[in-house]
C-alpha cells in the first residue's frame, strides 16, 4: 500500500522491488524511462507536462458528449442530404428513396457501434478512417439485407449503387473535418479535461502515468496537506500546496474535476477532506490509494482515458444546457433588438448628467468562480466608482448621480449586461453576479455561508428566482447574504426552461412593485 511517506522514501524507484513491481503488475507505474525525458522529473515550469496553449475557462469549454452528438446529427444531415442528391440524380425511383432513408439510419447506427465518434487521442487519422469505411460497409450492408425482401433485386442493387458512393465519399471527407476539428480543439485546451488532484500517494502517481500515456486530460497540479513530506512534483506535476491553497487557488475556474487520492484506511481523512471541497462548484472525484489493482485501473481509465464521447466535467444534463444556451441567444437577442433605443437614450442621459463614459466595468464572480467583466449603465460618479468596488450601495448613497438614482431602481443599468449574455459569460436567468471581494460589514460575503459557492454552480444571470423573491440590491447583514444564498441553491436544483421563463414574465412586474430595496 502506497502513502505519503512511502512515496517520499523512494530514494531510487528504478531499483529494489518496486521496479520489480512494476515489471510484472500492469497496474503499477510504468519505470521512468518509459516516458518522454522532460517529463521524468520535477519540470521548471509551474504548469508541468501538461501544457495546453491557454487555460480556458471551463464554461467556454466543449463537452466531449455535446461535440459527439453534433457530429451524430451533422453525419445525419449529410447522409441525407446526398442520399437525396443521389436519388435524384439516379432516378430510381421509390426504391431510391428506401435506401436513403433505410441507408441512413443503418450506417449511423454502424458509426456509433464502431465508435465512429470516440476520437481517441492515439488514433490516427488513417486509422480512423478504416474503421469509417468498416462502419460503412456494415451499415451499407445491413440496409440491403433488410430492404432485399421488399425491393427486386435488380431494381435495389441499382438504387445502392447509386446511394453509396455519394454517401461513403461525403461521410469520408466529413469525418476528416471532424478529426481536423477535434485535433485543434484539444491542442487550444478546449476540448481535454483539465484534472487537479489531491493527495502525494502512489495512486496519484500512477493516475498522473496513465494520463501522460493518455493525453486525454491535464493534471495541473497536486495538492496536500502533508507538504513538509511530501515531494516537489509528481513526474512534473508541480506541488501547488495544501487543501487550504486549493480552496483560494486561482486555478480553480480552469478546473473540470478534482481527484482525491488518499490512502484507502485513512477513512476519517477521506471524510474531512470531501467535506471541505464540497463546497467547491467543481465535480469531486475519489480514487482510493491502497484499493485492489483491478478496481484501482478501471478507476483510473474512467478518469484519464475516456474517449471523446465520455468526456465531460462538472455532472449536468447536456440536454438542459443546450436548451438553456438556446434560450439564452435567441431571448436575448431579441431583448437587444427591443432595448437597443432605450440603452441609447440611457447612454444619452448618463453622458448628459455627468462628466465620464456611459458604460461602467466590473470583475465579478461567474461560472465555477471565474472572475468574469459585467457591463452595466454607470450610475456613479467617475472618481466615486472604481472598478474593483466591494462596498455595496446604502440608502441615499451620494456616489449617485441623478439618471443614477432612476436607473438603478428600474434596473435599467443592467441592460448592458446582454452583451455578457451573448458572449456566454453569464445567463438570462440565474445567480446574480456579485463583486469580486464584496463585503458585508466588515466580513466578506462569501464566508459568511458555507454553500456560497454552489452559487457557481451555474451562469449567473440578470435576473434570478432571487430577484423575483425580493432579493435584490445589496445584502449588508449576514442574514440577507444567508437568504440570497438560499434561493439561488433553490434555483441551481430546480431550474427548468419552464421555470425560467416564468422567473423572466415575473422579473418586471416584481421590479416596478419593489419599492422596499435599496438600487
Amino acid at each position: 500500500m502506497s502513502s505519503v511517506v512511502q512515496f517520499q522514501r523512494k530514494e531510487n524507484p528504478e531499483t529494489g522491488p518496486a521496479s520489480q513491481a512494476r515489471e510484472t503488475d500492469p497496474h503499477v507505474a510504468p519505470p521512468r524511462a518509459a516516458l518522454p525525458p522532460a517529463e521524468q522529473g520535477a519540470s521548471e515550469d509551474r504548469r508541468g507536462p501538461f501544457r495546453p496553449q491557454s487555460l480556458i475557462p471551463t464554461r467556454a469549454r466543449l463537452q466531449g458528449r455535446v461535440v459527439a452528438r453534433m457530429f451524430q446529427g451533422g453525419d445525419a444531415a449529410l447522409l441525407v442530404v446526398a442520399g437525396a442528391v443521389a436519388h435524384a440524380l439516379g432516378a430510381v425511383g421509390a426504391a431510391g428513396l428506401s435506401v436513403t432513408c433505410t441507408g441512413a439510419l443503418t450506417v449511423l447506427l454502424s458509426l456509433s457501434i464502431f465508435r465512429a465518434y470516440g476520437f481517441n487521442r492515439r488514433e490516427e487519422l488513417a486509422v480512423h478512417l478504416v474503421r469509417l469505411t468498416g462502419a460503412f460497409i456494415v451499415g451499407a450492408g445491413t440496409a440491403f439485407a433488410l430492404l432485399l425482401p421488399f425491393i427486386p433485386m435488380a431494381t435495389l442493387a441499382q438504387a445502392m449503387a447509386a446511394w453509396a458512393p455519394a454517401t461513403f465519399t461525403a461521410t469520408y471527407l466529413i469525418h476528416i473535418v471532424w478529426w481536423l476539428c477535434v485535433r485543434r480543439w484539444r491542442a487550444s485546451g478546449r476540448l481535454t479535461p483539465n484534472i487537479v488532484v489531491v493527495g502525494a500517494t502512489g495512486a496519484a502517481e500512477r493516475l498522473i502515468v496513465a494520463t501522460l500515456l493518455s493525453r486525454e486530460a491535464n493534471i495541473l497540479g497536486v495538492f496536500d496537506d502533508r507538504a513538509a513530506r511530501s515531494p516537489a512534483g509528481i513526474r512534473g506535476v508541480p506541488m501547488l500546496g495544501d487543501t487550504n491553497a486549493l480552496l483560494a487557488h486561482r486555478i480553480m475556474p480552469y478546473v473540470d474535476r478534482i481527484v482525491i487520492t488518499v490512502p484507502s484506511q485513512a477513512r476519517a481523512r477521506v471524510g474531512q477532506l470531501i467535506e471541505r471541497l464540497a463546497v467547491l462548484p467543481n465535480e469531486v472525484s475519489l480514487l482510493l490509494d491502497g484499493e485492489d489493482a483491478a478496481h484501482e485501473a478501471a478507476a483510473i481509465s474512467r478518469i484519464a482515458d475516456v474517449p471523446l464521447a465520455h468526456i465531460s466535467g462538472a455532472p449536468m444534463d447536456e440536454r438542459r444546457v443546450i436548451v438553456k444556451r438556446a434560450q439564452d441567444l435567441l431571448i436575448g437577442l431579441a431583448a437587444l433588438t427591443v432595448a437597443a433605443p432605450v440603452m441609447l437614450l440611457v447612454a444619452l442621459a448618463i453622458k448628459l448628467d455627468s462628466p465620464g463614459p456611459a458604460l461602467f466595468r466590473q470583475r465579478r464572480h461567474g461560472f465555477n468562480n471565474e472572475e468574469i467583466v459585467v457591463w452595466k449603465f454607470r450610475s456613479m460618479r467617475v472618481q466615486a466608482a472604481p472598478q474593483t468596488k466591494v462596498r455595496q450601495t446604502q440608502a441615499d448613497d451620494d456616489r449617485v448621480t441623478r439618471v443614477g438614482r432612476f436607473i438603478r431602481k428600474t434596473s435599467l443599468d443592467e441592460l448592458p449586461q446582454i452583451f455578457n449574455v451573448l458572449t456566454g459569460e453569464m445567463s438570462l436567468v440565474g445567480p446574480r453576479p456579485h463583486p469580486v471581494g464584496m463585503m458585508t460589514g466588515d466580513i466578506e460575503s462569501a464566508r459568511l455561508v458555507a454553500e456560497y459557492a454552489h452559487r457557481h454552480r451555474m451562469k449567473p444571470g440578470m435576473t434570478g428566482w432571487a430577484a423575483i423573491h425580493g432579493s435584490r440590491g445589496p445584502v449588508d447583514t449576514p442574514e440577507l447574504v444567508k437568504r440570497r444564498v438560499a434561493l439561488d441553491v433553490e434555483y441551481i436544483e430546480r431550474q427548468s426552461f419552464l421555470l425560467d421563463l416564468y422567473i423572466i414574465l415575473m422579473t418586471l412586474p416584481c421590479l416596478l412593485g419593489d419599492r422596499e430595496n435599496i438600487r
